[in-house]
């Protein structure tokens, strides 16, 4: 056998293990750790018990136990054998064990402190996996309560392992690796917004094919799915020629398949297809070239499904280093890129954490299951708070969770089942017909361009080629048959039902959130029973139906469109959810018919089933209600109200202990002050002639009244005895009054020490005279006054000396 770089490490590998226990080893793709590290720790007798590691993939452990076996000149299932979902070669004689990331969870939910096992390997750690970084968690909480003889090792492609190995507290052991020079190069010019990155990459695939006919060796190409994968080898096999074998390589694949995808071709050139499963799981023999799309799936929460689905993206500089990196493994190599150079910078370096963006649900329960809160667990990236509490809301909605957020029976039954909490919920409730509808749900939809009714897919699952003959939509097969047989595989896991349910009440059940009613219009738009709203196409063929499942939408926040859905009936809902449809007493103001409304409604959720009229409303909640009203129709002073506040602001600004009367602050407070007032106040109407003098004056104390009229009264009173209203809007304050009602005064009138702002009216009311000085104004300017209103008020006094005069209202008598 060819030595393998990692061989270097190995010594220094095992002495960390020997002394610490754990370790963290950081080796380039192709130096052979995965399946060296397994061998050379049973070689080296580090512990009795089985080494088990970790895949991300099951092709991928599938072919590193394949591999070793090999090495030992064995079959799986012997010294070395693998477990994955749905195949398992393992025996008594096992001592390493190969499995994917979930059955490491479900290994450690049902023997904590892991028997028989000696050691566990993380692989490809660097992908960050939901089921790695929870596995690697609990892993540490067993070594460190249960099992302090547990070997545990980290094992990462990429260079940014340091917090990994600071996490566990272990060493870090890194492998030079070998590969030879890579040539790179890019596009000239950016691809245009509107070109089909797949018929550009079928360009260049032919290019690259022809530009190194030369250099022979195999030509590896990575696409970010099986959909593209297939159209572009559909493509390409009428545009190479034809000693040039096309291998699709990609997770769903059938096994033989991905076998012949990863063996050398003993006949001519081989054009592997592959999605990021071939950047580090996988050694694919003989590869020299390489074309990268430059992107890449990832798991993310989807809105629109309620689960995580994988969504395309671009590829991160760490990923295309990866896939660069294929091209140099066994002598000097080529690798196309479908971007500019430039637009390289733009990469991010690292793809995110699995955890910080997929839907939580399924990790809750298993945090649930195992009795622990995040904080109590070391995630190397903890789950953010917001996510998780709203998979743990769900969780209680499907009774895998009580009140107290603690763990149900149902819950571990849930747990158990290698589906989401939603379709396990379905499954186990339903019974074994809801198979078919768990893995279609589980599933891309088969159906492109159809209407969004459920039924057409069951339709199309039953009998795709009597569906095709009928239907013009476009059915994927692929897909069908894996729905198909993820059917079969459930069935036997389902709980028992004798309900016979319709597929719109099984899709309840998983979807309890998303049960719509649709609104009063001619637009079919629907209110979830979670709270949010969603539309039809106003051309589907549900788009009349009052109540439907939305199992599928675009997740627009605002207002989903709805791209899969059943029509359930009313019926349906009430059988399903009795426990949790109760009546309801609403007591509301409403913005449209701009009053108060009380109703009494049945509901589901926010779904509103049956609503009548709430005679016998109790006046404090309608009272309560008309402050919403107040707050939208909003808070207006005026007349004595507004005086009223202004004298308390000015006072209050002064330092004085009193209410805050700014529109503001009486908005703020409006259930202390006006709410005991509203009795009768029902609409806007109502609002309009209702008098907020009374409601100001009761929120001030008796001595915080008298404090008012002292320091800032109300009124000013006149030599004549007259109340005059002051105004404290302005920045004085202000009255108004007849010139003769003053005559006589020789000092200026004040409020609180302040001198005001006094407007001197004619006898018809019109203003004469501002002023703040009255002495000044009689020995000044009154004279000139004097002479024009003798001129416009004959009848009514006009004295020379106006200190001197007493104030009248009166004209002048008859003679």
């Amino acid at each position: 056998m060819t030595r393998l770089p990692i061989e270097d490490a190995l010594p220094e590998l095992l002495d960390a293990l020997r002394g610490r226990g754990r370790a963290v080893l950081q080796a380039p793709p192709g130096a052979g750790k995965t399946t060296r590290v397994p061998l050379a720790m049973l070689e080296a007798g580090l512990t009795q018990g089985r080494i088990v590691m970790l895949e991300p993939r099951r092709l991928a452990a599938r072919a590193a136990a394949e591999r070793m076996a090999e090495t030992l000149g064995e079959k799986p299932g012997e010294t070395v054998g693998y477990r994955v979902r749905g195949d398992a070669k393992v025996s008594r004689s096992t001592r390493i064990e190969v499995v994917t990331e979930g059955i490491l969870t479900r290994m450690l939910q049902s023997d904590p402190d892991l028997p028989g096992v000696g050691a566990v390997i993380f692989d490809e750690f660097h992908e960050r996996s939901l089921n790695a970084d929870l596995g690697l968690a609990l892993c540490l909480e067993v070594a460190g309560a249960l099992r302090d003889d547990l070997i545990l090792v980290a094992m990462s492609a990429t260079l940014d392992a340091g917090p990994v190995a600071a996490l566990m507290d272990a060493p870090m052991v890194t492998s030079e690796g070998r590969s030879y020079p890579v040539e790179t190069r890019w596009l000239e010019r950016p691809l245009p917004a509107q070109a089909r990155r797949v018929d550009a990459l079928v360009d260049l695939v032919a290019q690259a094919e022809r530009d190194t006919k030369s250099t022979g060796g195999g030509i590896l190409v990575f696409l970010p799915g099986e959909g593209e994968i297939r159209r572009a080898a559909g493509a390409l096999e009428k545009r190479l020629p034809g000693h040039c074998h096309i291998r699709p390589l990609f997770g769903a694949l059938p096994f033989a398949e991905q076998r012949a995808a990863i063996q050398p071709e003993t006949n001519g050139r081989k054009v592997v297809l592959a999605t990021s499963i071939a950047e580090t799981s996988l050694t694919i023999q003989d590869i020299r070239v390489v074309v990268d799309m430059g992107q890449a799936r990832r798991a993310r929460f989807d809105p629109g499904s309620g689960m995580s689905r994988l969504v395309t993206e671009k590829v991160t500089r760490a990923e295309a280093t990866q896939r660069q990196g294929r091209a140099g493994r066994v002598a000097e190599g080529i690798c196309y890129r479908l971007w500019t150079k430039g637009e390289e910078g733009a990469l991010l370096g690292f793809p995110p954490a699995e955890i910080e963006s997929a839907d939580l649900t399924a990790l809750a329960l298993e945090l649930a299951l195992w009795g622990a809160a995040p904080d109590d667990l070391m995630f190397l990236t903890p789950p953010p708070a917001g996510a998780l509490a709203e998979a743990q809301t769900l969780l209680a909605m499907l009774g895998a969770l009580d009140a107290q957020g603690r763990i149900t029976k149902h819950g571990k039954a849930l747990a158990a089942l290698p589906l989401h909490p939603r379709l396990g919920h379905m499954l186990l409730q339903a019974g074994p017909d809801a198979a078919p509808l768990a893995a279609l749900l589980g599933e891309r939809d088969p159906l492109r361009g159809a209407p969004s009714d459920l039924l057409l897919r069951l339709k199309a699952l039953k009998d795709p080629k009597g569906f095709e003959s009928r239907h013009p939509y476009q059915l994927n097969r692929a897909v069908v048959e894996r729905i198909k047989a993820e059917a079969r595989r459930l069935r036997p896991q389902a709980g028992r039902s004798e309900a016979g349910l319709s597929p719109a009440a099984m899709a309840a059940l998983a979807y309890p959130d998303r049960i719509g009613q649709r609104r009063k219009g001619d637009t079919p738009r629907y209110v979830l029973s979670g709270g949010k709203g969603a539309a039809l196409d106003g051309g589907d063929t549900l788009a009349a139906a009052p109540f439907i499942v939305a199992l599928d939408t675009d997740g627009n926040p605002r207002e989903a469109r709805i791209r899969m859905a059943a029509q359930i009936t009313l019926s349906e809902i009430r059988a399903l959810f009795a426990d949790q449809i109760s009546w309801v007493d609403v007591c509301e103001w409403s913005k449209r018919e701009r009053r108060v409304v009380a109703r009494q409604q049945e509901r589901l959720g926010a779904l509103v089933l049956d609503d009548r009229i709430w005679k016998d409303v109790p006046p404090e909640a309608v009272a309560k209600a008309m402050l919403d009203g107040v707050r939208d129709l909003g808070l207006r002073l005026t007349g004595a109200a507004a005086r009223l506040a202004a004298r308390v602001e000015l006072l209050r600004a002064d330092g004085h202990d009193l209410p805050d009367f700014s529109i503001p602050g009486l908005t703020e407070t409006l259930d202390d002050w006006l709410l005991p007032m509203l009795g009768g106040v029902k609409s806007a109407e109502d609002w309009k002639r209702f008098d907020v003098l009374p409601a100001l004056r009761a929120a001030l104390s008796w001595e915080q009244t008298q404090l008012l009229d002292r320091e800032a009264p109300g009124s000013f009173i006149t030599p004549l005895g007259h109340k005059v209203p002051i105004d404290y809007a302005g920045e004085v304050p202000e009255v108004s009054l007849r010139l003769q009602e003053l005559f006589g005064v020789t000092r200026h009138p004040t409020v609180g020490g302040v001198a005001l702002k006094v407007t001197l009216l004619s006898p018809a009311r019109r203003p004469i005279q501002i002023t703040r000085d009255l002495p000044g104004f009689w020995a000044g300017s009154y004279a000139d006054v004097r002479k024009d209103m003798r001129a416009q008020y004959p009848k009514h006094p006009w004295p020379e000396d106006p200190t001197q005069a007493d104030p009248t209202l009166r004209a002048k008598r008859r003679t």
